[in-house]
């Protein structure tokens, strides 16, 4: 049975959401470095917009892609969409610390929930596809995100793709990664178990631009990659 988008956010209850800023930064290898590029991408493919409207789909947890936008853009506003209650006030606690509260729209929802004339120059959807169920879920997010971008409005995309299990190498790298980090055989072992049945990532970079062009966007360009994660900047079609 595949999973609705409710179903993904009760993944990130309390206990996740308060170790999710450790736990993402040894997932993935280069974590801040793929959130100061996606800001980079962005300003670069805006060139000196001024005071631009960016919409954050997924922004829970650290916020870090608001922060790293917030410190190289001063004056971009966010909207902040997230499902997940505890992951949400995760974000609102880093984006306080940061100086950036005063700055952003807080949504405890989903895109669909917003107003049918909100409309933003760009959009961020870093670390959500793969804990979308199916390509039917993957597409009703990225439409979502879509109908309230302007006209050739940027999207960065960031998030694991491959089969885990088609990728064994990468997957053992993965592992070793979490033992780098003190885990225990037994808990690397969990950890191991855990992304095999946890999450629904695109199969290849391809099925990533699949889904895009599927979903009203251009080829993309990819600007980060490390071990199952990678990260795209596209664009809105006419």
């Amino acid at each position: 049975m595949k999973s609705s988008p409710l179903n993904s956010a009760e993944k990130f209850d309390t206990s996740r959401a308060n170790e999710y800023a450790r736990q993402s930064r040894i997932a993935l290898a280069g974590y801040d470095a793929c959130q100061d590029l996606a800001a980079c991408m962005l300003a670069a493919s805006l060139g000196g917009a001024g005071s631009a409207k960016i919409l954050v789909v997924g922004a829970g947890g650290t916020a870090q892609e608001i922060i790293a936008m917030a410190a190289l853009e001063p004056t971009w506003r966010f909207t902040a969409v997230d499902p997940c209650a505890p992951m949400l006030e995760a974000a609102t606690q880093q984006l306080q610390a940061n100086d950036v509260l005063d700055r952003t729209h807080l949504h405890l929802g989903y895109v669909e929930d917003l107003a049918a004339d909100a409309s933003y120059d760009a959009a961020t959807l870093i670390g959500v596809l793969h804990h979308l169920d199916g390509d039917a879920a993957k597409r009703q997010t990225l439409r979502s995100i879509r109908a309230h971008l302007k006209p050739g409005a940027p999207l960065i995309v960031a998030g694991n793709h491959y089969a885990y299990a088609s990728q064994p190498l990468l997957l053992a790298a993965w592992g070793q990664r979490w033992r780098q980090h003190g885990a225990s055989p037994d808990e690397v072992k969990a950890k191991l178990g855990k992304i095999l049945q946890g999450a629904d990532p695109p199969h290849s970079e391809a099925a990533v631009q699949q889904l895009l062009f599927d979903s009203g966007f251009a080829d993309a360009t990819r600007f980060f990659s490390s071990l199952f994660c990678g990260a795209w900047l596209t664009r809105k079609t006419s």
